[in-house]
């Protein structure tokens, strides 16, 4: 079972992260993000702060998600674990989508293209929300910041991100990230014991 955590930077992701833990201790999650989970994910770290060209970096981001599905969640999968992951391939269709645009004609197309016949579709997206202004403020408090981390840029990914929910109501689940950051966790420790719980339904039958 692969579980998702997506939102604009801001939301409030790597809180619910740590957040569930204790609330999930019972069900032995395996516990990733992307970038990051490999040594691909330096790479990528390096292309955002030195500002790569933008091809560059979002096959970086691709290339880091290969060696993630590699080395964690397709063996973690094949051992019938639970994944959560914060951040997934929908960070990077909605990211690098804006950065591309411009840059390489329908780049949403050409990243999804690039994704096709390998890559592991998530069981359920817990999407968090957070007006625009309110992430600006909370990054606000960073010691610099990315070029993702822009108005413009965070504006256009969350209508994306947004867009997806729309076109896939079954796999996305919308969270109000200015709620408290707990009661965020539980609403989400009890969706993803949902999941698992529908998970095996579907295997009995």
């Amino acid at each position: 079972m692969l579980v998702t955590l997506e939102g604009i930077d801001g939301t409030g992701k790597s809180t619910l992260l740590a957040g569930l833990q204790p609330l999930l201790a019972d069900l032995d999650p395996v516990y990733t993000r992307e970038p990051g989970a490999t040594w691909v994910g330096e790479a990528v770290r390096r292309a955002i702060a030195e500002q790569t060209d933008p091809v560059c970096e979002a096959t970086l981001f691709v290339a880091d998600h290969a060696a993630h599905l590699a080395a964690v969640v397709r063996p973690a999968l094949a051992e019938h674990r639970l994944v959560i992951s914060d951040r997934y391939s929908d960070s990077r269709f909605a990211y690098q989508s804006v950065t591309l645009d411009g840059v390489i004609p329908e780049p949403e197309r050409w990243l999804r293209a690039m994704h096709d016949g390998w890559s592991v579709v998530p069981d359920k997206t817990f999407l968090l929300v957070i007006p625009v202004d309110d992430a600006l403020a909370r990054l606000s408090t960073k010691s610099g910041r990315e070029h993702f981390e822009r108005r413009d840029v965070l504006e256009k990914v969350q209508n994306r991100y947004l867009e997806y929910a729309r076109v896939e109501p079954d796999r996305f689940v919308i969270v109000d990230a200015l709620l408290d950051k707990d009661e965020v966790a539980r609403f989400v420790a009890d969706g993803i014991r949902q999941v698992v719980a529908e998970g095996k339904r579907h295997k009995r039958k």
